[in-house]
């Protein structure tokens, strides 16, 4: 049973993750970032979980003729006058998803120079925006997505592979708009706040190459399909860089982050009279290993052990973080990061007093659940335990949607209509 101090902790970590998503808002981040008009046409595309709610945004701030396109997930769209919405799979792309990009892409072909082509770039933008390279097919691009997700692979490596198997992917969404002036709208859901990452970046210049594709195959023995590995090897026709003229009337502007939503949120703990600790805004790695070490921080300000600087800080106070773990999946358990984050860190505090935590994604959806992400509470083990759950066998199973689901502990807002990635809060209070 949760006591009122807990749910009073509960109350604290919700309301820091609320500040987070406030601070991603796109109808608060957009306003002040529209471009100014040209003489010829204004076409706005987009793809993301937040691409929708961008257009809303965008259509509401522009005082002239409008037109275009956007794709977002099932379940994320929200109602727009002049710009078209379609909604379509996430993360494994889907037919939807391809036959939008198909139209996105004639949009910018039938740009002239005196045109230009506003894009909204949020998180899951690459998955959505799925049109594939000549001679390879949908069913392969959902082939190796699929062998990409399971095998932990960073979402820099994943978004690697995609450009080089994509017609409209990394850099080449520009190439068909030049010469018209191209603005990119960013929120950004990825480590660094890599403008070449983040849906995996159809209008900016592709460091990347088709070695550096194969590379990642490799790594993680992934070996079909066999259309993809062919044109990985053959090398084809390589992305735009960033020496290519096409580029020269284009802008790119972040207009929301994940530094910028952990900034909010440290405020609202500093109103509550807690100290933020914010550690960065770009951890990947295993999520049961950013765990430990998330534990292992707890641990030492609840000690009043944790130095920064010439100051001790002891309790209240929250661990904050961001970025985007990953989930090598064995078992055949439900989840997703944030969950077995949550279960490998509740295991690893093993009923310990004093120490809450909360991880999110701040799309609303952790993985493929139903569930942004979850609570743990002290007693987290024990009301588990009592209904004879295993913390330790759910995690091995991968099992963390189960296990928080029994408790009941489960955090579900549905879609955001933002995604500035992970949100994780350690409370340590005394």
């Amino acid at each position: 049973m949760i006591t009122d101090n807990q749910a009073v902790a509960g109350e604290t970590l919700r309301e820091l993750f609320d500040a987070a998503l406030a601070a991603a808002d796109p109808s608060k981040a957009l306003e002040r970032r529209i471009p100014a008009p040209v003489r010829g046409r204004t076409v706005v595309v987009g793809a993301g979980k937040a691409s929708a709610a961008m257009a809303r945004a965008f259509e509401a701030a522009w005082p002239g003729p409008l037109e275009g396109l956007v794709i977002t997930r099932y379940g994320h769209a929200v109602p727009c006058g002049r710009i078209q919405v379609v909604e379509a799979g996430h993360p494994v792309p889907d037919a939807a998803g391809q036959q939008a990009a198909q139209r996105i892409l004639t949009l910018a072909r039938g740009l002239g120079p005196d045109d230009q082509l506003v894009f909204l770039a949020s998180g899951g933008g690459s998955a959505l925006l799925s049109l594939p390279a000549p001679q390879i097919t949908l069913a392969d691009k959902q082939a190796v997505t699929r062998a990409l997700l399971r095998s932990g692979a960073t979402i820099t490596e994943i978004n690697t592979v995609r450009k080089h198997l994509s017609a409209i992917k990394g850099g080449r969404l520009a190439a068909a708009a030049a010469p018209a002036r191209i603005v990119t709208l960013a929120i950004s859901d990825v480590p660094g706040d890599d403008p070449t990452v983040i849906a995996s970046g159809p209008t900016v210049p592709d460091p990347t190459t088709f070695a550096d594709a194969r590379s990642v195959l490799v790594k993680h023995r992934i070996a079909e399909p066999e259309a993809v590995v062919t044109r990985l090897a053959e090398q084809a026709d390589e992305t735009p860089k960033p020496e290519d003229p096409i580029f020269d009337r284009a802008r790119f502007d972040l207009i929301a982050s994940p530094q910028r939503s952990l900034q909010v949120a440290a405020a609202a703990a500093e109103r509550r009279q807690i100290i933020p600790i914010v550690l960065s805004d770009r951890i990947e790695g295993e999520a049961r290993q950013v765990a430990l070490v998330h534990a292992a921080i707890a641990f030492q300000v609840r000690a009043g052990k944790f130095r920064v600087g010439g100051h001790l800080v002891s309790p209240p106070a929250v661990i904050l973080s961001g970025g985007e773990t990953t989930v090598a999946v064995t078992g055949a358990g439900r989840g997703g990061r944030n969950t077995e984050f949550l279960l490998a860190l509740a295991v690893a505090l093993d009923h310990t007093e004093g120490i809450w935590a909360l991880a999110c994604d701040t799309d609303g959806i952790d993985g493929t659940e139903d569930n942004a992400g979850a609570i743990v509470y002290p007693d987290s083990l024990a009301r588990a335990s009592a209904r004879g759950i295993l913390a330790q066998e759910a995690l091995t199973a991968n099992d963390g949607y189960g296990f928080f689901a029994a408790l009941g502990d489960l955090v579900v807002t549905g879609p955001t209509l933002t995604n500035v990635n992970d949100f994780r809060a350690v409370l340590v209070l005394d």
